[in-house]
């Protein structure tokens, strides 16, 4: 029989980079937050590592989820930093064009609700299917599509706006 610790090595080793990037969008862009995220998460997962049935992968990521929706009610108690938002745009787009158009993307999935923006994430960016993500959420399908569809409305608006400004 394998070693669980030699598993969820392989596990952290291999997965970490596509989870990191899930939590970098679940935080809305903020990379250190991701990075705090991810490792709270998985050091809740070491713990229980031999009783999660159903595969690593899907509850590190449903627990993402629910830790960033936790993350954002306490943000209010959190020390505030002061937002780089007043940095120069440079004059002319080059290649970098799509790392901005990435970045707002990723701003405005900050803005929508905690629970939306997870939706989101986990739908289009982890490619999982409406009931794969209605089971790491722990709601029904019907919430998933709903939710998804009123999560698309509300970042297009969002990303209109920003076009506008």
């Amino acid at each position: 029989m394998s070693d669980p610790d030699d598993e969820f090595t392989d596990f952290v080793a291999h997965r970490s980079p596509a989870l990191l990037r899930t939590a970098y969008l679940l935080c809305g862009g903020d990379k250190s937050a991701a990075e705090d995220l991810l490792q709270d998460v998985l050091e809740r997962a070491y713990g229980k590592r031999r009783r999660v049935k159903g595969g690593l992968e899907p509850y590190v990521r449903a627990a993402l989820a629910n830790a960033s929706a936790n993350r954002w009610r306490t943000k209010s108690r959190r020390v505030r930093e002061a937002p780089l938002d007043d940095a120069a745009e440079p004059g002319v787009r080059g290649p970098e064009s799509g790392v901005l158009d990435r970045d707002e993307v990723a701003r405005a999935l900050g803005e929508l609700p905690a629970r939306m923006r997870a939706v989101l994430v986990l739908r289009f960016f982890d490619d999982l299917s409406e009931a794969d993500t209605a089971a790491a959420l722990g709601c029904s399908t019907g919430t998933v599509k709903s939710q998804t569809s009123r999560g698309l409305d509300r970042l297009r608006t969002l990303l209109r706006e920003k076009e506008r400004t």
